[in-house]
């Protein structure tokens, strides 16, 4: 298959409005007391929230949102580049040309002679090669500040990555039944004393890994089908008040039959 050409105005444009955001950031960073205060410290939490409200649009496909983050996150990106150049360590220039680097290095099967014709073989070569690159395990590029879900399935999939994995799904879900079994009888007892409540959330901690191991197999992302029930619980919870609210009712004072009933009513609803 030919690469597809990107015609020249198309990327002389992308070009023009990349140096367009580089020469405002500079005006910014010169004239505005806000832009000029910050720091790498100071706009890491913003770029945390800039990160899940862009994964957000995507969840809920809002393609104008997803455009309009992106430039939010593109913005941070740039941001962190000039505040580094500003104290003579690199620019977007060598940003850039670094991850261009990177990826032509890692991907051999296409600049280079080796064949990989599969994802597999793809992911075993990447991370053969990042082993080469300096890392000292396998695991240690799945950064310890990753949400519990998504660390565990980075955790996941790396170690796949090198051939550490279940043969097939029926195995996977055998070790779901034995770790809900284990987690099952930790909690079932009358009371549970501190040592009981530690030991139990070692279980639990063994049903979400094996769960998402399970998820994995099935081709499923775990953090997206968590957070599409997030949302799908708040659509309904918000049609539940507002129904309320119409009868002159507070949930606080509805017994939970009368509050099923609204609840039933949101779920026939798309």
């Amino acid at each position: 298959m030919e690469k597809p050409e990107v015609p020249s105005y198309k990327r002389q444009a992308q070009l023009d409005a990349f140096n367009r955001l580089l020469d405002i950031l500079d005006d910014l960073r010169e004239k505005c007391p806000w832009d000029r205060k910050q720091t790498m410290e100071s706009l890491r939490h913003l770029t945390i929230e800039e990160t899940y409200e862009l994964s957000e649009a995507i969840l809920t496909q809002d393609l104008p949102e997803i455009k309009k983050e992106l430039g939010d996150v593109m913005l941070h990106l740039v941001f962190y580049a000039k505040i580094a150049s500003e104290q003579g360590e690199f620019d977007i220039a060598e940003v850039l040309n670094t991850q261009c680097d990177k990826l032509i290095f890692r991907h051999p099967h296409i600049y280079g002679e080796t064949k990989a014709d599969t994802e597999e073989e793809v992911k075993r070569n990447w991370e053969s090669l990042k082993l080469r690159e300096g890392n000292k395990s396998v695991l240690s590029g799945v950064p310890s500040s990753l949400p519990s879900m998504v660390k565990a399935m980075r955790i996941q999939e790396k170690a796949r990555g090198v051939g550490f994995d279940w043969d097939e799904p029926s195995k996977v879900w055998e070790k779901v039944e034995e770790e809900l079994a284990e987690f099952k009888a930790e909690f079932d007892q009358p009371t549970l004393d501190q040592a009981a409540k530690e030991k139990a959330t070692d279980e639990l901690g063994d049903v979400f890994f094996s769960l998402i191991n399970f998820a994995r197999f099935l081709d499923l992302n775990p953090e997206e089908a968590l957070e599409k029930t997030n949302l799908k619980f708040i659509k309904r919870f918000q049609y539940l008040e507002k129904a309320a609210s119409a009868q002159g009712k507070k949930l606080s004072e509805m017994t939970l039959a009368e509050m099923d009933v609204y609840w039933n009513e949101a779920k026939t609803i798309r």
